[in-house]
């Protein structure tokens, strides 16, 4: 897994418009963070707080993001006013975008975080997961509360996800994956087998079963997001799965950082093993890893996949290979 990112998720008993209409105020990361205090508001989306991770106020921006498919906001953190190094991502799903004709109500939050390598601390690289896991709880409390629930609330569902970096232009990665024709190099358990049009194609899994692919690509942001959908004629069986493609350069705001991330959010039902599709999120961190490998190959960046998931700034690339 890429080491410098981390995700944080949980089914929220509450409405996505409730739960976005909450997250884009910053007043109230005053409720449920650990310790960002808003204390001066600079603009109708700025304030200037603590934070937890520093001893030093940071400036809060949030942003919130344009889509037709699910709510969704960024918050920006920075030193400076204006000045963001730090990028928040949080999608908000509805149930029925992971399963359509679902009956299930609430949302299913996503927040993805980054910490730029050259601005990384010990502290903040050990705490995150603690921290942001448990502010996570805090605010699905606070929102199931506000919904007059007592106690925490179960999803169907719960997310798992798979990153990594590759060292390639990000639309060099929009051109390969948007394009089924090139399936077969990247996901080795499936092969084509039948036509494939601009959206999708006819293929068969592992066991030979027949599978639809289909995959829609949107632009979010500075970045971009891939759905891929599996169907299973013969067996009414339907998977979802989401793919952010986000420039490092982005990311890590760092101008310097060449190269995306590719970050996969994957749908799975509690207690319930799927009989088709993909089995566990191994079976997408493979395909990452052969994205990785074929596009960095395509960029003429060899050596990059020696080094590993993860992203490494140049300098320190340079003091590694040493």
């Amino acid at each position: 897994m890429e080491k410098n990112t981390f995700a944080t998720s949980a089914y929220i008993a509450t409405s996505p418009e409730s739960a976005f209409d909450y997250l884009c105020s910053l007043k109230n990361l005053d409720d449920w963070t650990l310790f960002s205090r808003m204390k001066e508001q600079i603009d109708e989306d700025t304030w200037l707080g603590s934070a937890s991770g520093y001893h030093k106020n940071l400036y809060y921006h949030v942003k919130k993001l344009e889509s037709q498919l699910f709510y969704g906001i960024e918050w920006h953190c920075g030193f400076e006013y204006q000045k963001y190094f730090q990028v928040y991502p949080v999608l908000l799903f509805p149930p029925d975008y992971i399963e359509p004709g679902t009956d299930e109500k609430g949302v299913y939050f996503h927040w993805l975080s980054f910490v730029d390598p050259k601005r990384q601390t010990q502290m903040i690289m050990q705490g995150i997961h603690t921290v942001h896991t448990s502010e996570c709880r805090s605010l699905k409390a606070i929102l199931e509360r506000k919904s007059g629930l007592t106690t925490a609330a179960k999803g169907r569902y719960f997310i798992d996800t798979d990153t990594i970096y590759v060292d390639a232009p990000v639309e060099l990665g929009i051109e390969y994956l948007k394009d089924l024709h090139n399936i077969d190099e990247w996901a080795h358990l499936l092969r084509r087998t039948g036509e494939i049009t601009t959206n999708s194609g006819e293929f068969k899994d592992e066991y030979d079963q027949k599978v639809k692919v289909s995959v829609r690509l949107h632009s979010l942001s500075k970045y971009y997001l891939l759905e891929q959908e599996s169907f299973y004629p013969d067996y009414k069986f339907y998977q979802r799965s989401v793919a952010l493609l986000i420039p490092t350069s982005y990311a890590f705001g760092d101008p310097e950082a060449s190269g995306f991330i590719l970050h996969r959010i994957t749908f799975w039902k509690n207690n319930e093993s799927f009989a088709h599709g993909k089995l566990q999120i191994e079976d997408f961190g493979a395909e990452s890893m052969n994205i990785k490998r074929l596009l960095e190959g395509k960029a003429d960046n060899l050596q990059s996949f020696d080094r590993g998931m993860s992203y490494i700034p140049k300098t320190q690339e340079l003091v590694a290979s040493r």
